[in-house]
């Protein structure tokens, strides 16, 4: 202001001068040119404005404030949103500890340690001038993200498979920081009935219908610019009754082996799960292996039944129980005797079987078989295997007449929920097969 006025005096000194170029003018321009130059040298004035400063909470900041020809006027730091007097000069005025000012080469420097976000806001640096000058810069305080536990979903939450579930991720910090949802096993999240997605933006994720699929770690990511971000982990238990799988509900092995029967099941929570035969829980021993492994909700379990004899073909039971219910799978047992380790009796109970049936069926190949003996019988492309069981049972079946009344034997076997028991040489001796009646299109066994 001070520096206008003298120019307009000079305006008005050189209004008064005749026109004519004199030397008294010169000198008077001469001199009214050096009291200006004067005036302004001597006039404090800001260098550079004031830069607006970012600090992230706890961290030091400096402010400076670059003054020129300060002379003896005198500079104050102001907290403008605060109305606070912080320096004058080289005094701290305010009692916040955490303020402090130093001076060189004409920079008064304001330094705030350990800033906090309420420092954050507009500080003026003013010259007591008359009139007064002052310039503002801003001081920003940054905050990281913070988790709301208190507002948030528990570390650890269950539900009922199919049913709805809301999970809630609150955070703080400056600026507002961004939530973003994902699985911590990198699969989709399902969203919105049909929806899926790698990633979701939002403070609650909606789950819908809940399935086991979706049992898992989801992690709730918390970030705003500034370092670190945070994240929560949060377990999801999706809880359900036991299930149980039995990729073989019929297993046959030959006596003297060793067979291995296995069941998977799926429960949450963890289900109790073990083997039972004949109503006692199976233990290991040096007869019962047991092996279970499990993922997650998943279970394989396997039993290995070494040195099979009589008294262990029967049915197994693979039983899982949790808090929510209990169910059981079934397996059977049963000998699968081997056609090359029968006893001299039963072939030769087998042959004579084939052969009476053949000369019965083709009564013109009679001569030609006696020849032969057993040996024509053997080779013939058709054979009959018949395994007597005790109490008269058929361990194999017959298949049915052919449409020109021809039988076809050995090509199909059935299997009944009750295995074959184990051959006995006595009864087999015991048996006797009298003869093939036919009787129109059909052909009737008479077992007596």
């Amino acid at each position: 202001m001070f520096i206008l006025t003298v120019i307009k005096l000079l305006l008005i000194a050189l209004n008064i001068f005749p026109s004519r170029f004199t030397n008294r003018r010169i000198m008077f321009l001469i001199y009214m040119t050096n009291l200006v130059t004067h005036v302004m040298m001597d006039e404090p004035r800001f260098a550079q404005p004031i830069p607006n400063v970012t600090v992230a909470v706890g961290r030091d900041a400096n402010l400076p404030c670059v003054v020129e020809h300060l002379g003896g006027y005198k500079v104050a730091w102001i907290h403008i949103d605060r109305q606070m007097i912080l320096t004058i000069h080289r005094h701290v005025i305010s009692r916040i500890p955490r303020y402090s000012i130093t001076y060189t080469d004409n920079t008064w420097l304001l330094h705030v340690n350990q800033a906090h976000q309420d420092d954050r806001g507009y500080y003026m640096c003013q010259v007591n001038t008359n009139p007064m000058i002052s310039q503002v810069g801003y001081l920003q305080v940054v905050v990281p993200p913070n988790i709301l536990d208190i507002e948030s979903t528990p570390s650890s939450v269950a539900v009922r498979e199919n049913q709805n579930i809301n999970m809630t991720c609150r955070a703080d910090g400056f600026p507002a920081p961004k939530i973003i949802w994902r699985r911590e096993d990198g699969e989709e999240i399902t969203v919105e009935k049909k929806k899926k997605v790698l990633v979701y933006d939002a403070d609650v994720l909606p789950l819908t219908k809940v399935s086991r699929n979706e049992m898992g770690a989801y992690l709730c990511i918390a970030t705003n610019g500034v370092p670190p971000s945070v994240s929560k982990r949060i377990i999801l238990d999706v809880e359900f009754s036991p299930m149980i799988w039995v990729p073989n509900q019929l297993v046959g092995a030959p006596s003297g082996t060793d067979v291995t029967i296995d069941c998977h099941t799926e429960a949450h929570p963890k289900a109790i799960i073990y083997w039972v035969y004949n109503s006692v829980m199976v233990l290991p021993s040096k007869k019962y292996k047991t092996d279970y492994t499990e993922n997650s909700y998943r279970a394989h379990m396997k039993l290995t039944i070494r040195n099979l004899q009589y008294g262990d073909f029967g049915n197994y039971r693979c039983i899982s129980k949790n808090s929510l219910g209990e169910t059981e799978g079934s397996i059977r047992v049963y000998d699968n005797i081997i056609p090359s380790s029968r006893n001299d009796t039963t072939k030769s109970l087998q042959t004579d079987v084939g052969y009476a049936m053949k000369n019965d069926l083709y009564p013109g190949s009679a001569s030609s078989s006696s020849s032969g003996g057993s040996s024509s019988a053997a080779s013939s492309s058709t054979s009959m295997q018949t395994s007597a069981l005790p109490g008269g049972v058929a361990g194999n079946s017959l298949s049915s007449l052919g449409s020109k009344g021809s039988l076809a034997i050995g090509k199909s076997t059935f299997y009944t929920e009750r295995p074959p028991n184990e051959y006995a040489s006595s009864s087999v001796a015991g048996l006797l097969l009298h003869r093939a009646l036919l009787f129109g299109s059909g052909i009737y066994l008479i077992l007596l």
